[in-house]
């Protein structure tokens, strides 16, 4: 019969060696992190360059896709106030839904305004399947698409179709704000996660000259989007999978940083778990699909080395998350008479500052955002909440290795519970 000391030992001194090993991958991801973070410090805002007019206003299509989503009017009517000739912009809401009273409820408003509603009876292929039908009925030369929650300014068409004054530029992406970032402590986490990309990454890839679409607050050529043969149907991330297929084929992407559209974050910790196992699983789909092209392909190294560090960045949640266990094992299983309370003080301090990268960035974020009071709250989510999500990212990422498929789940929105029949839902949004 096997000694159990032995084997309490033995896990003793396996999970320390595998914990150790664990410290490179897990210190080179936070080095980048602490590395961006530092970028954001010293980066300045640029002003309103996008403010500036373009040269001439082509002709818009505004399509917002939804599935069972009565927020949709909301993001409809502030649409309709858009600062921008009227006859140069059309509004499509690609209505998905299965639920006859939400459908009932956009025809109404759809009747009362200058609005096109288009309907598949189905959801197949997603998001993309379904902007891919409204590409159909789109006279625009310019497509802008919002998701169901974002509440666009009314100076955003004029702003974002600026960059297309140069013909080689196919695709130009908003910076992204929270509409409902105090609503939770989940809520704020949320923010600050996406918040760590628009401030920081987003703007490092523009400058590289490499920026990735985020699938709201976008506007992309509508003649790019035929010739590279539509939105890739079935993926969860077809925004990200789009813009990479866009580079790779020498179009130009842009990011407007001093352009911001407010959309909303997941506030309970479920849709949060949802939403980021989502995006993991479809970023790392996508540089898969496309490894060979963005790693020896036309690109240069520093857009090569961005891109791949934000599409695969998710894979440091695995890192992290064993990191985590096997340090709590072998702690566990260690003998309290070894326990050097002056060195395990010590010992956990450098090790959380080796792990605290991401952190460190998500504070200068909200530094950045002017949100800095809110960082003993996300502080504390980051170690409760986020060990929750980190574990969500990794069963993504196993689902893309093991190539299973990933279904699109609706998360729940405030603008959807709080939507009052009849009144559209229309709540003021404060900017």
């Amino acid at each position: 019969m096997i000694d159990p000391e032995f084997i309490k030992i033995l896990v003793h001194a396996v999970s320390t060696d595998i914990f150790h090993f664990l410290v490179i991958p897990v210190a080179i991801f936070s080095v980048f992190f602490y590395f961006f973070g530092v970028v954001g410090i010293l980066q300045k805002d640029a002003g309103k360059s996008s403010a500036r007019g373009a040269k001439r206003l082509p002709k818009v299509t505004i399509q917002i896709p939804t599935f069972n989503e009565p927020v949709a009017i909301r993001c409809a009517e502030h649409c309709l106030k858009m600062d921008y000739p009227k006859s140069k912009f059309e509004i499509i809401i690609g209505d998905d839904s299965s639920d006859g009273n939400v459908s009932a409820m956009i025809n109404d408003f759809a009747r009362k305004h200058r609005i096109k509603v288009t309907r598949r009876g189905t959801n197949e292929g997603f998001k993309a399947g379904n902007i891919n039908n409204m590409l159909r009925y789109s006279k625009g030369e310019i497509i802008v698409i919002f998701d169901s929650d974002f509440v666009p300014p009314a100076d955003f068409l004029k702003r974002i179709v600026r960059p297309f004054d140069d013909p080689k530029v196919a695709c130009v992406q908003s910076k992204w704000s929270y509409i409902n970032m105090e609503q939770s402590p989940t809520s704020k986490f949320a923010s600050t996660v996406l918040m760590v990309y628009h401030n920081i990454l987003a703007r490092l890839n523009n400058a590289a000259g490499s920026p990735l679409l985020f699938g709201s607050g976008e506007a992309v050529r509508k003649n790019v989007i035929e010739k590279l043969g539509g939105w890739q149907e079935g993926s969860v991330t077809e925004d990200v999978e789009f813009s990479v297929r866009a580079l790779i084929k020498g179009y130009k992407t842009v990011y407007l940083h001093d352009l911001s559209v407010q959309g909303e974050v997941p506030y309970n910790v479920r849709s949060l778990r949802t939403q980021q196992r989502r995006w993991a699983y479809g970023n790392t789909k996508a540089f898969l699909e496309h490894k060979r092209a963005i790693l020896f392909g036309k690109l240069s190294f520093f857009q090569k080395v961005l891109m791949s560090f934000t599409m695969l960045g998710y894979i440091s949640s695995f890192f992290l998350v064993a990191f985590m266990f096997f340090g709590a094992v072998s702690f566990m299983t260690g003998e309290p008479s070894q326990i050097n309370v002056v060195r395990l003080v010590v010992d956990v301090a450098i090790n959380f500052v080796l792990a605290s990268g991401f952190t460190f960035a998500g504070v200068v974020a909200l530094w950045k955002e002017k949100k800095a009071h809110h960082v003993f709250v996300v502080f504390f989510s980051a170690l409760t909440v986020g060990i929750l999500v980190s574990l969500s990212v990794c069963s993504g990422i196993i689902k893309v290795l093991r190539g299973k498929p990933m279904y699109w789940i609706v998360i729940k929105k405030k603008g959807n519970v709080d939507f009052i029949p009849g009144t559209y839902g229309l709540t003021a949004i404060k900017r």
